[in-house]
């Protein structure tokens, strides 16, 4: 015969003393970790949810860091309640510890991030988190913070420890420096404003001095041809006009190589600077020798062509309206780390502390500067007495001067 069957009112005692006996077990064990002082908290769960209770002589080494700590500390539950903080958390938020203790966290960030907590609990239950949230503080005054989320073994797994770091401080430096931006950017606005108005002047000037004498020559030609009635005298007035014409058109032709240089698109960089020197020769009656070693021009980037170019013109223009100088030498060098562009003249120098204190002062050579400064690298001056050197540096990290094949490098 088989075992009497067992009715379903025995089945269900003998679980909840099974149950009752494990509860007891885990309470003693509690109980006998506390005088050991392996247990310096409770966790209560009640109708007000989670609690936490301190027990006396719990102050462990651990819990003394926490509370030193100068970012915020936290336990919170799964479900975003604040088991336990440290004093600068509480700081923070702008509430005693005791009233921190128990809020959900919703309540401590700004009402528009709530909906962000969810999913950043959620987040965290996987894999830890990490995000930037604002804290509601008092006097509706927010909070930068970071938030860093981390699962704690020994809650099971419904608990989690938080680091909150304060952002203030960085994000103030970060609006400081970006309004030092904003500044210098509108700085070099005003300049190259300014730099425009001049360019426009001289082009101006230059027009009315050159080309409106040269047209207003051949105009008087053409009335004196009108008026004579001997060929040999049309003759000759006719090749002087040409003369004028040719020379009118080399005029515009310097004037338009003056505003861009179109052979830099067709040559590169190291024929043009060659036919800007020779004509700076001799319109100035200077002397210029141009060195340019090895600098493989005509692979350079165009942004990088039209700034050297200009700050070689803004240089030599700065010489001939200042220095009375006699000879420059203008030389490139490179290596597989910088360029290099050197300019020396032998006239006369001027006081660099001068222009360090007074930059406004000096605009030519501010824009060599700013020019520099635009292709990453830097220009120094040093003057004397008797001579000046501009130096111009360009680190080669944002581009390369492959060599031309069939052709040697310059």
């Amino acid at each position: 015969m088989g075992a009497r069957p067992r009715s379903p009112s025995r089945v269900s005692r003998d679980g909840s003393q099974k149950e009752l006996l494990a509860r007891l077990r885990a309470a003693e064990e509690s109980l006998r970790a506390i005088p050991t002082h392996h247990v310096d908290a409770l966790v209560v769960l009640g109708r007000r949810g989670a609690q936490v209770v301190t027990l006396k002589g719990g102050d462990s080494a651990y819990r003394m860091l926490v509370e030193a700590m100068s970012e915020g500390a936290a336990a919170v539950s799964s479900d975003g309640a604040v088991l336990y903080c440290n004093r600068r958390f509480a700081e923070l938020a702008g509430k005693p510890v005791a009233r921190v203790i128990g809020q959900h966290m919703h309540s401590l960030v700004h009402e528009g991030q709530r909906a962000r907590v969810d999913e950043f609990l959620r987040s965290a239950g996987q894999s830890g988190a990490k995000g930037e949230f604002l804290l509601a503080s008092r006097a509706g005054r927010q909070i930068p913070v970071h938030l860093s989320l981390s699962r704690l073994s020994g809650f099971r797994g419904q608990a989690f420890g938080m680091v909150v770091t304060d952002l203030t401080e960085q994000r103030r430096k970060q609006e400081d420096e970006i309004k030092r931006a904003e500044a210098l950017h509108r700085l070099v606005l005003k300049r190259e404003l300014a730099a425009q108005e001049r360019e426009r002047r001289r082009i101006a000037r230059e027009l009315h001095d050159e080309a409106g004498q040269l047209l207003t020559s051949l105009l008087v030609g053409l009335r004196s041809l009108e008026d004579s009635k001997d060929i040999g005298e049309c003759k000759a007035m006719g090749r002087r006009m040409r003369e004028i014409t040719a020379c009118a058109i080399d005029e515009l032709g310097r004037l338009a190589r003056g505003l861009h240089p179109s052979a830099l698109d067709d040559h590169g960089l190291g024929a043009v600077l060659g036919r800007y020197v020779d004509e700076y020769a001799k319109t100035h009656k200077i002397a210029v020798h141009l060195a340019l070693g090895r600098l493989n021009s005509s692979k350079l980037p165009a942004p990088v062509q039209i700034a050297l170019y200009r700050i070689l013109q803004e240089t030599l223009t700065n010489v001939a309206r200042h220095s009375r100088a006699k000879t420059v030498r203008v030389s490139f060098t490179h290596s597989p780390r910088a360029l290099e562009m050197s300019v020396v003249d032998d006239g006369s120098g001027f006081d660099t502390r001068a222009f360090a204190a007074a930059r406004s002062n000096h605009l030519g050579l501010q824009s060599i500067r700013e020019r520099s400064a635009m292709l990453g690298g830097a220009a120094s001056f040093t003057s004397g007495r008797r001579g000046t050197q501009v130096l111009v540096h360009i680190p080669l990290r944002n581009w390369e001067f492959p060599a031309v094949a069939g052709r040697p490098e310059m």
